[in-house]
Parts: structure tokens; C-alpha cells; sequence
């Protein structure tokens, strides 16, 4: 049999969810800086450049429009920032008088001083200069009165801006990325860490599910995978644990039923041959076939109650009814196999009736299941005593023996379901798992205290009722 999972990775899920996202989240932090690094080098460069024009342009805008070129040319010669900038003198129709740079051709088109002329922009202009390379330049317009007599044009070159510009960008790219791959190795890393283990995980327990109890996770971790691990070691345990109870009980009930079987044919046979030649033969066999019979209804009921039990159906007829009397008749039932087995049982009578609310029929199995586990587990010259007494509102029912005991590490089991803790005597082990869900059902207890080779006391703990007068019980 094999047992097909199909799903969809884990590192595939993160890859497109989260790592997906992060990436995009990345390119679009990435555009941000970078149209942030482009912005402020080239307000940077704005900044500068009109500081260092404006030792010119301050002076010339004061001059008189008759002593504008003169003046002009004077300060071209003596600008200090002519490695920073260059600047050039425009007359009012933008015809170029002088350069910073000693150069009197005109430039073939200024963008800048129509767009200053027209007022539309603040006069900057950004792009390609006749000779291809990158610029920043602005015109500044001279008014005497409402008078223009000439404009100030600065021309800055950005091409080492734009290569500050660009590795700057690309030392961000390049950061964003190297943020990426340490995300997504990280990120493999961490859910190779969840996903190896749930693999495991995953192959163990379809062993499991196919039977193989002795699989276990060898996976140390102090997490919840960790938790995991242990969680279903465990329940492997378990699950071989209740196999070995569950295949013990099918080979003690197998027993248990074969014996009185075999009894039933062989002595079935004996007395059909002895029919007319021997009645004391054919007596006691029908006598062996009676008992054994009993014996089978016994196991069959005991195993129908288990089977309520499991499904919730173990049903209750509530009444009351005097407590002393049940326990009387159950004793009563004992009295002779104890005496063949050289046991004394001993009954201990209350002095008044004591009433509870329950199932007759349903405690009187309890008492039953009890005794009989006291006499099986008991030996020749040993000793059953019953008794009760009332305290706090419950009687106590004690029923001791001097057989061999129970051992320590199987005293809190014995009430689980299939559980034997003596697998040479006879006996299914469910009576006492049966007995113990009957009295929880009357709101009571079963309490269990051995000592190996020494005996056990088994007390049975119920609530009772208040004492029915006489005439009110016969009417019941």
C-alpha cells in the first residue's frame, strides 16, 4: 500500500508571496532613492552655482545700463569661480558680449533665457550643450526700472554630477540586491530548517500508519518543530503500547474462550456416548457443559459492556435500593468456589440497610468483578474479607485479599483497558476497566492500594441516600 501526499512546496509558497513582494518592495524603495539622490545632487549643484554666480551677478545688476559691458568684462577677468562655472554676459536680445572663459562665440540656442524672457519657468535649463555635454544653466535678467539692458547666463557642467549620481545609484542597486540574496538565503535557510523536518515527519508517520510503531523522529530541537518530534514519538509509543494490550487481549480472550469451548465439546461428546450406560457420566458432563456455558455468557456480556462502553451506550437504569443486600448476594455467589479453592471469604454485614441511587444490576457487576479478581488472584489458605462503612456522606465498600499483589509500576494501569497485570491467570482485561466506568457513572470511585505478595484492597466509593423507611421500600 502506498500513500500518495501531494502539495505545494513551502519554499515555493515563501519564494512567490514573500520573497516576491520583498523584491518588488525593494526595486520601488530602490527608484525612490534613486530619484532622491538624483534631486538633491542636482539641488546641491543649484546651490552652489548660484552662490558662486551671485559674486557676479549682484554686483553687475548695480551697475548703469551705459557702463554695463565695460563693467562686465572687468568682472569676467577677475571672477575667482571660473573652474566651477562659466558665465556669460547677454545683451537685452541675447546676443552673447562676454565669456568667463575668454570665448566670444555665440551659443546656438538658450532655452533658458527665452523661458526667462517669457516668465513661464525660473529660468533653468537641463540637458545637452551644442558640443553634447550635460549642463545646468539659468539666465538671470538685468532691469534699470522696467528698463532690461542685459541678462547673466551660468553654465555649470554636470557631468561629473551625473557619475556622483550614478554609482551612487548603483552602490544602492547593488546594496538593495546584496539585501535580497541575504533575505532569500536566509530565508531557504530557515525554511530548509522547517521543511527537512516536516519531510521526516511526513515519511515517519505514513510508517506509522502502516503499522511500524517502533519508527521514531531522531530530531533534536528546541522549537516547535522540536515539539513536534516528541509529540509523535510519543503517540508512536502509545500506539505500539495499545497494539501489544490490544493483541495480548485478543490472545487472552481467545484463551478464555477456547478453554470452556474445548470443555463443552469434549465433555458434549462423553455424555452423548454415555447415554444409557452411564447416567452419573452423562450427569456430569451436562453438569461441565451448564458451567462452562455460564462462563461464556460471562465473557460475552463482559465483552457487549465493553463495547457500550467505547460507543457511550452503556446504559443505566437508576433506582434506588439497599446497597447491603446487593453486595450480600454477590458474596453468596462466591461462598462455595471459595470454599473449593481452600479461601476463606469472609462477609461483614452492616447493621442497618444502607440506600444508594443507581443501577442495581450495574453495581452488583462491580462486586462481582472484584470478588472474582480477589479469588483468582488469591491461594490456597488465603483470605477475602468484605466489608463497609460510611463516611462523609458515601459508603465504602473494601474488599481485601491475601493473594499475590499488585506491583508498583503496574498499580496506576490496572484500570486501563486490556491491561493485565498478571498474564498467567485467566481473565480478559476489561472487567475492572468496565467496573471503574460503571461507578464513575454513579458519581463514585474506585481506589486500588496493593502491596506485591502481600495482598490488595480494592475500595469502591459511593454516594447514598437517605435511609428509606420500610413500607416506602417494599412499595418499590
Amino acid at each position: 500500500m502506498e500513500i500518495e501526499i501531494k502539495f505545494k512546496s513551502v519554499a515555493w509558497r515563501w519564494a512567490l508571496n514573500v520573497l516576491l513582494i520583498m523584491f518588488l518592495i525593494i526595486i520601488a524603495v530602490e527608484i525612490i532613492l534613486c530619484v532622491f539622490i538624483h534631486s538633491y545632487y542636482i539641488s546641491q549643484t543649484k546651490t552652489a552655482a548660484e552662490e558662486y554666480a551671485s559674486s557676479f551677478i549682484t554686483p553687475i545688476s548695480n551697475c548703469l545700463p551705459e557702463n554695463y559691458e565695460t563693467t562686465a568684462r572687468d568682472y569676467c577677468e577677475e571672477f575667482a569661480y571660473k573652474d566651477k562655472l562659466e558665465i556669460q554676459v547677454l545683451d537685452p536680445n541675447g546676443h552673447l558680449l562676454i565669456s568667463t572663459t575668454g570665448f566670444s562665440h555665440e551659443p546656438s540656442s538658450m532655452p533658458d533665457f527665452q523661458s526667462a524672457l517669457s516668465s513661464t519657468s525660473d529660468g533653468y535649463f537641463s540637458g545637452k550643450s551644442s558640443v553634447g555635454e550635460s549642463i545646468l544653466c539659468k539666465t538671470e535678467l538685468l532691469y534699470s526700472g522696467d528698463e532690461l539692458f542685459g541678462a547673466v547666463r551660468w553654465i555649470v557642467s554636470l557631468e561629473k554630477v551625473n557619475k556622483q549620481i550614478f554609482w551612487t545609484c548603483l552602490f544602492a542597486v547593488l546594496l538593495g540586491a546584496a539585501v535580497l540574496t541575504i533575505l532569500f538565503i536566509t530565508g531557504m535557510y530557515f525554511i530548509r530548517s522547517i521543511v527537512r523536518p516536516i519531510r521526516d515527519v511526513s515519511s515517519v508517520a505514513r510508517k506509522i500508519a502502516l503499522g511500524d510503531f517502533d519508527q521514531r523522529i531522531e530530531l533534536k530541537a528546541n522549537n516547535e518543530i522540536g515539539e513536534l518530534c516528541d509529540s509523535i514519538n510519543y503517540m508512536a509509543s502509545e500506539l505500539k503500547s495499545a497494539e501489544n494490550l490490544k493483541n495480548d487481549f485478543i490472545s487472552s480472550v481467545s484463551h478464555e474462550l477456547r478453554t470452556p469451548l474445548t470443555a463443552i465439546r469434549g465433555w458434549a461428546e462423553t455424555a452423548k456416548m454415555s447415554i444409557g450406560y452411564d447416567e452419573e457420566t452423562v450427569n456430569k458432563g451436562l453438569d461441565v457443559v451448564l458451567k462452562e456455558s455460564e462462563r461464556l455468557h460471562s465473557l460475552v456480556e463482559e465483552l457487549l459492556d465493553f463495547s457500550r462502553m467505547q460507543s457511550g451506550r452503556l446504559s443505566m437504569n437508576f433506582e434506588k435500593f439497599d446497597l447491603a443486600i446487593i453486595l450480600a448476594e454477590a458474596a453468596d455467589m462466591y461462598k462455595e468456589l471459595a470454599k473449593k479453592q481452600k479461601v476463606e471469604l469472609v462477609y461483614v454485614p452492616p447493621i442497618d440497610s444502607i440506600y444508594c441511587n443507581g443501577d442495581p444490576n450495574r453495581i452488583k457487576q462491580v462486586f462481582i468483578n472484584a470478588i472474582d479478581n480477589a479469588l483468582k488472584y488469591n491461594q490456597p489458605g488465603g483470605q477475602i474479607l468484605i466489608e463497609q462503612h460510611i463516611e462523609d456522606g458515601c459508603v465504602q465498600i473494601s474488599i481485601s485479599d491475601t493473594g499475590v499483589g499488585i506491583a508498583e509500576k503496574d498499580l496506576d494501569r490496572v484500570k486501563e483497558k486490556f491491561y493485565k497485570a498478571n498474564k498467567q491467570v485467566r481473565g480478559s482485561g476489561i472487567g475492572l476497566a468496565v467496573a471503574d466506568e460503571i461507578i464513575k457513572q454513579h458519581n463514585g470511585l474506585i481506589l486500588i492500594d496493593s502491596t506485591e505478595g502481600v495482598g490488595t484492597t480494592v475500595t469502591i466509593v459511593l454516594p447514598i441516600c437517605e435511609n428509606i423507611p420500610e413500607g416506602e421500600n417494599n412499595e418499590q
